[in-house]
């Protein structure tokens, strides 16, 4: 298995890199934020994932190793393969899918191309509570707001389908955890006021 490579870029395209290794040059695909931030002729080094099939080897490459771990995880629930799992982190970084999951946020999950309701459920019943933040994330803590707010709600009395709806109608985006406060007095504002 090859989990790391160290080069320099032989060419970035679209979709997948080439990175010359001591000569050789792996085809590695990856997102697109991470090949917006390799450039021809830079040294890289990715954080890597093998899947062997029968008719091929593909090579999936990461900037982080925390984004490596996050797709290995994803891969884990049935239903999802390695291109799923590389669309996922394409439209969420792995704070926001940590913090989806944590939520119980199914409309979130559904925002990627590819994942239906039937996808998403089994995504938040199978990752729930191993989808954990990533070390090297940089804002690892913010992930966690978002579920806070959702929790308070809860506690307020709010069922929990309703608080997760009057939460993503306010924040559509990851909650940083300094917005928590606001972030609730928002979503009571949008539910009418607290339940006494």
């Amino acid at each position: 298995m090859i989990a790391l490579l160290r080069g320099t870029v032989a060419h970035a395209g679209a979709t997948a890199l080439v990175l010359d290794v001591a000569g050789v040059g792996y085809r590695v695909l990856a997102t697109p934020a991470a090949l917006a931030e390799l450039r021809t002729g830079q040294e890289a080094t990715l954080h890597t994932h093998m899947v062997v099939r029968e008719d091929s080897m593909t090579l999936f490459g990461f900037l982080t190793a925390g984004e490596r771990d996050t797709f290995e995880q994803l891969q884990s629930v049935q239903g999802v393969g390695a291109k799923l799992a590389l669309a996922m982190l394409a439209v969420h970084s792995p704070e926001a899918l940590a913090g989806a999951v944590a939520a119980g946020d199914q409309k979130a999950l559904t925002r990627v191309p590819g994942i239906g309701p039937k996808v998403a459920s089994r995504l938040l019943l199978e990752l729930g509570g191993k989808l954990v933040l990533p070390d090297d994330a940089p804002g690892a803590p913010a992930a966690d707001a978002r579920g806070e707010v959702v929790e308070a709600l809860v506690g307020l009395g709010y069922p929990l389908k309703t608080a997760q709806a009057a939460v993503d109608a306010v924040a559509p985006d990851a909650v940083e955890a300094t917005a928590t406060g606001t972030t609730l007095r928002a979503a009571l504002k949008h539910l009418g006021g607290t339940r006494g």
